[in-house]
């Protein structure tokens, strides 16, 4: 495997995972931990993750870049997921729903209940063609210019988005604390301010890797969400600053924490 080869399968790890191991890099290529240490610093100097004692974590830049798509509409972690089937207990019969691009939301298709008749807006050319084929859901695009993700976001897009009125609007972003709900773009942001504006109830969704942090462009208040719904890894101080805000937070227990219990 070349070196390159190897630093994107990292970089891959480090999106899905939200930190890495030295050492168990080192024994998952079957190479030194030197020349892991080596990629780490290396990748650290092009700005793709910062630095730990023994490993590494996201980079913790303002702004971040999106996921790939290839990244971004997986399987999802068990955080992600139980926080998405939360969600979906929201949800009623004949609902009119909003749901974005996020890796995150995108998770609430495959929790959505079998024949209960829906009808789903989205941005989203992904979530759109996995909705296609449910005859039970009326799908509607929302129109505009396609990114190579698929999604739209532009000026026409928040345009169409305040022809519709929802039931309930899922909301997401790249950081959430007291201080607001931030995302990568000025223009995603203006974008999630149409949705929020035309939704009824407005239910946030967080895993703890984004409770706490700010970001480049604000798509909003905390306080214009009527609930919140995180994991139990979430920082309880900036959980508890939420609350005090007025936000319903609930917290979402995995399968595996579940058992414990």
């Amino acid at each position: 495997m070349f070196a390159e080869e190897r630093r994107q399968k990292i970089l891959a790890l480090l999106h899905q995972e939200k930190r890495v191991i030295a050492k168990e890099l080192a024994e998952r290529f079957e190479i030194s931990i030197d020349s892991i240490r080596r990629d780490l610093t290396i990748m650290e100097e092009q700005g793709l993750l910062q630095k730990t004692h023994g490993g590494a974590i996201p980079s913790m830049k303002v702004r971040q870049p999106p996921q790939p798509p290839e990244l971004r509409y997986g399987e999802g972690t068990q955080e992600g997921n139980a926080i998405a089937k939360l969600a979906v207990s929201y949800i009623r019969e004949k609902d009119t729903l909003f749901i974005g691009s996020s890796s995150l939301t995108y998770l609430l298709l495959k929790h959505l209940p079998e024949q209960m008749p829906l009808t789903i807006v989205t941005n989203s050319m992904k979530v759109a063609e996995a909705l296609r084929e449910r005859e039970w859901i009326d799908t509607y695009l929302i129109g505009g210019r396609v990114k190579p993700s698929g999604n739209m976001t532009d000026v026409l897009a928040s345009e169409s988005v305040r022809q519709f009125k929802f039931d309930i609007g899922f909301m997401t972003g790249g950081g959430i604390s007291d201080e607001g709900i931030f995302v990568a773009t000025p223009e995603v942001a203006a974008f999630g301010r149409a949705a929020s504006a035309v939704s009824r109830r407005r239910i946030g969704m967080a895993t703890h890797h984004v409770i706490g942090q700010d970001g480049f462009a604000k798509a909003g208040a905390v306080e214009d969400l009527d609930v919140l719904i995180t994991d139990e890894k979430a920082d309880q101080e900036v959980v508890k600053r939420i609350q005090e805000t007025g936000v319903k937070v609930v917290v979402a227990k995995t399968e595996e924490s579940s058992s414990l219990c």
